[in-house]
């Protein structure tokens, strides 16, 4: 089922225990991303202040002891998307998010679902669905068990071979 970017947003916002998610793509196009990636590529400052709302939702969910885990798989060298993107994780990373980085080549023999998504309090799967160029153009929800556990399995399988954020070193 499809889900807007409003219900998207409640369902990160009301989490009851984790929510973690699962980035394959080397590349994205997000409309609000694209004009601070273009400040990064011509060296101009960024305050990262567009990161705040995200961060105050974070830091919510840290204080409530509840989890977010991010893994990005990603290919080495990295693209400069990546780059730019582990350049502006240190806001999500203090504000709760445990952000971990994952060399394409270790993951190989790991079964991955076709998609990025989200899985909440272990019971609800988001897959994110992208055009070519990286912009997302649908989002929807599954509770299928099947779903859930793929994603479930996925997701610790490639978190044992995870690099934390403070100590990966993009190439």
């Amino acid at each position: 089922m499809s889900i807007t970017d409003q219900e998207f947003a409640a369902l990160l916002d009301a989490i009851e225990s984790s929510a973690v998610h699962l980035e394959m793509r080397d590349a994205y196009g997000t409309e609000t991303e694209l004009p601070h990636m273009a400040k990064w590529a011509a060296r101009e400052p960024d305050d990262l202040e567009w990161l705040e709302g995200w961060c105050s939702t974070l830091r919510q969910h840290a204080k409530a002891g509840r989890s977010v885990r991010r893994a990005r798989i990603v290919s080495e060298p990295l693209s400069d998307y990546q780059r730019w993107s582990h350049s502006i994780a240190y806001p999500m990373v203090d504000a709760g998010e445990d952000i971990r980085w994952v060399p394409r080549r270790l993951v190989s023999s790991v079964p991955l679902p076709g998609n990025d998504f989200y899985l909440l309090d272990g019971e609800r799967v988001i897959f994110l669905h992208y055009s070519g160029n990286g912009l997302i153009v649908d989002m929807t929800l599954s509770t299928d068990q099947g779903d859930v556990a793929l994603c479930m399995d996925a997701f610790e399988a490639v978190w044992k071979l995870a690099i934390p954020h403070r100590e990966y070193s993009p190439t």
